[in-house]
């Protein structure tokens, strides 16, 4: 028998993708793993948690419980049991996504001339400009927050030269307000606006807003219909990327609103800090990712209508 014949025959292309795909789906096992008890785990956890009750001098008592739950929203009364709303609750609910969607509205506005300034700069100057927007991100968040919180308040360095220009007569109050909050936020997150909406400004065919100038359109109408479509990818991204971390924010709230604007991460934190009420902070928690949930599948339908529209 020759040799040909004792050999194996060569294996059919099925065989070969079916042992490539084993063979990633081995290199994959560690990793997959390692990310299903790091985070599936404690997510899992905090499942189970939202619906045990609170024990009494914290964490829980295992018996099952959906108060956790009907406490987002609702609430009794401690001494008619009236059921009423939670309109504490509902206010840091209320006040975290107005405050987000308003952080994500002005980064946008002051973001986007940033990003296009920085576009149409020449080539060899774009690292240098991106360099300078990134470098607040080389600083830790709580000292950019108390930087923020020295500008503004009383005696800060607004407040003197406003003073001292004869501007106002007395100091105004803007820390531990909303208003603090937002500037602050809106300082922090401002970055995550800028980098999305650049990456598809410098894709741009400047050619086209070249083309729309020739035809006579105005500078309003080159933005609204030439240049803001092509970079629109950019804007949903960048707006998802500083209203989902807005809605967590613990840090910021917590420096600059004094404890007074509380939001949905200062309202976690209360519940499995000072209250010890684990399961109604574990309902809370995954309240906010249901929420963040819905603004994540809203950015993926956008852009996937934007992939569809373009071709």
């Amino acid at each position: 028998m020759s040799d040909m014949a004792l050999s194996d025959p060569a294996p059919s292309p099925n065989t070969r993708a079916r042992r490539e795909r084993r063979s990633r789906w081995l290199l994959l096992t560690p990793a997959l793993v390692i990310l299903s008890l790091a985070a599936s785990g404690p997510l899992l956890v905090v499942v189970i948690y939202s619906f045990l009750t609170p024990g009494d001098y914290g964490g829980v008592e295992w018996q099952f419980s959906l108060d956790p739950w009907f406490n987002v929203v609702a609430e009794r009364d401690f001494f008619t049991e009236e059921l009423k709303l939670a309109d504490a609750h509902l206010l840091v609910f209320w006040r975290s996504i107005k405050l987000s969607l308003m952080t994500a509205i002005l980064c946008l506005i002051v973001g986007f001339p940033t990003a296009y300034f920085i576009a149409t700069r020449p080539a060899h100057r774009r690292d240098m400009w991106m360099l300078l927007i990134m470098i607040p991100f080389w600083t830790n968040l709580l000292i950019r927050t108390f930087a923020i919180m020295e500008l503004i308040r009383n005696q800060g360095t607004i407040n003197t030269l406003l003073m001292a220009s004869g501007v106002i007569d007395e100091p105004i109050q803007m820390l531990y307000t909303e208003f603090s909050v937002l500037v602050g936020m809106t300082y922090v997150y401002l970055p995550l606006m800028i980098l999305p909406i650049y990456a598809s400004m410098e894709r741009l065919d400047f050619n086209l807003v070249e083309a729309g100038y020739d035809l006579y359109a105005t500078r309003l109408q080159v933005l609204r219909r030439i240049i803001f479509p092509l970079v629109k990818p950019g804007v949903v991204a960048g707006s998802i990327l500083v209203f989902v971390p807005c809605l967590g924010a613990y840090v910021t709230p917590r420096v600059l609103g004094g404890g007074k604007q509380l939001m949905l991460g200062n309202l976690i934190e209360l519940q499995f800090g000072q209250l010890r009420n684990w399961p109604l902070g574990a309902a809370l928690a995954l309240t906010l990712l249901a929420v963040v949930m819905v603004a994540l599948v809203f950015y993926v339908r956008a852009i996937g209508r934007e992939g569809e529209h373009n071709a």
